[in-house]
């Protein structure tokens, strides 16, 4: 169950409010002044491929973490459970967490890209993880941490970057096509964040739930 849920916080945050609206300029970036489809789809891999380094790199290190503390595990699902719960009720609009709902920009190159620099835009992208999805990268962060493995960690990590690569595949792949949904997906942000919220609520009491059985 674990597994599906990072892929799944993979796929939300790429039709999340941070970063939904971006993706048509990014891919214009890719494609470069000729709008070259090929060359869309060689930076776009090099740009998943830089951020999935960086996640990949951040569940290594949080399993490796997780290890030294992996007897306190089920009190950390309960504090971590708590984290997920406060998030999911901001998301859903009950309460308001200001950190959470601030967004930082990223500065745009100014060169045309090839699969090198690309690879260092998905870098730099993965490096300036907005607080609003970042809360799904800490969701997955969290499990990394208490899985006991460097292995299963990095898997986690690697499971929630495809969630997040493959959609911005096939959106590079279908931009035009795909067009009708991004409009229909921004109309309806509000439903989104309910969901989104409510799927952390859910995950949160799991891991409280989990934790309570636990040290019991």
């Amino acid at each position: 169950m674990e597994y599906l849920i990072t892929f799944a916080e993979g796929v939300i945050s790429f039709i999340s409010p941070c970063v939904l609206p971006v993706i048509p300029i990014y891919i214009s970036y890719f494609a470069g002044e000729k709008s070259s489809f090929k060359k869309a789809i060689i930076n776009a891999l090099g740009f998943v491929l830089g951020f999935s380094i960086i996640f990949i790199l951040l569940g290594v290190f949080a399993s490796t973490f997780g290890t030294f503390i992996h007897k306190y595990s089920d009190y950390m699902s309960i504090i971590f459970g708590i984290f997920l719960i406060l998030i999911g009720l901001n998301y859903v609009g009950l309460i308001f967490v200001k950190f959470l709902n601030k967004t930082s920009g990223m500065s745009k190159f100014k060169s045309e890209l090839n699969f090198i620099t690309a690879v260092l835009f998905g870098v730099i992208f993965s490096l300036s993880w907005t607080p609003c999805v970042g809360a799904f990268l800490s969701s997955a962060l969290i499990l990394a941490s208490t899985a006991g493995s460097v292995f299963k960690g990095a898997l986690l990590l690697l499971l929630y970057s495809l969630g997040l690569a493959i959609p911005f595949i096939i959106t590079t792949l279908f931009l035009e096509k795909m067009k009708l949904t991004f409009d229909f997906i921004k109309k309806h942000y509000n439903i989104i964040n309910k969901l989104s919220g409510s799927l952390l609520i859910i995950f949160g009491l799991w891991n409280i739930i989990q934790g309570i059985l636990g040290v019991i």
